[in-house]
């Protein structure tokens, strides 16, 4: 597979899996763990502003900061690394932890963006973690709601939508129209 460079000042949808379909997140602590290794090097070359955390995947949306490619690469690799070796310790486990090298596409325009940010929010409804995307507590959807400190880009977040109350509602309207289409193929 080729993958994209990573260039500064870009946005970027950012994912991965586990290995063979297998969960990279066996308890809650590990979530926490990973955010928190997000926060020690992703933080520093990028921003972050969206993040859903599912068991056996995860997506990020960042933007890269003023950085050559080998570091925002490094960094990365710098996370995955410490993520997989500090669960295949804690799990007695060896081998690759992750399906393969990070995937990444940029994203080039706002209408993209804000759509990505909706992929990201709904997933955990869409692979079946919930049934309301807003009580999945491993996405960043609530902090966006919320106006509790954050490390995450919310305000450039919600602006994209205008305002708070148009985020939920552009959220709520993106999983309806999931649902009918889901409908009309059931209906056929």
């Amino acid at each position: 597979m080729k993958y994209e460079p990573l260039q500064d000042n870009k946005f970027y949808h950012i994912y991965n899996r586990g290995n063979n379909g297998e969960n990279i997140f066996i308890e809650d602590r590990n979530y926490a763990f990973f955010l928190s290794l997000i926060q020690n090097y992703i933080l520093p070359i990028s921003e972050v502003h969206a993040y859903c955390l599912l068991k056996n995947h995860f997506h990020l949306l960042i933007k890269t900061l003023n950085f050559e490619n080998k570091i925002l690469y490094k960094s990365f690799s710098n996370l995955f690394n410490a993520y997989a070796k500090a669960i295949n310790k804690a799990y007695d486990r060896n081998g690759s932890l992750f399906q393969d090298r990070f995937s990444r596409i940029q994203i080039k325009n706002d209408e993209h963006l804000k759509q990505l940010i909706l992929y990201i929010h709904l997933n955990p409804s869409h692979h079946g973690c919930t049934t309301n995307f807003e009580n999945y507590k491993y996405s960043s959807f609530n902090t966006m709601m919320s106006k509790a400190k954050t490390l995450l880009k919310r305000d450039d977040v919600l602006e994209l939508f205008d305002d708070k109350s148009n985020f939920r509602y552009m959220h709520y309207k993106r999983q309806q129209a999931i649902f009918d289409k889901k409908s009309e193929l059931y209906l056929e």
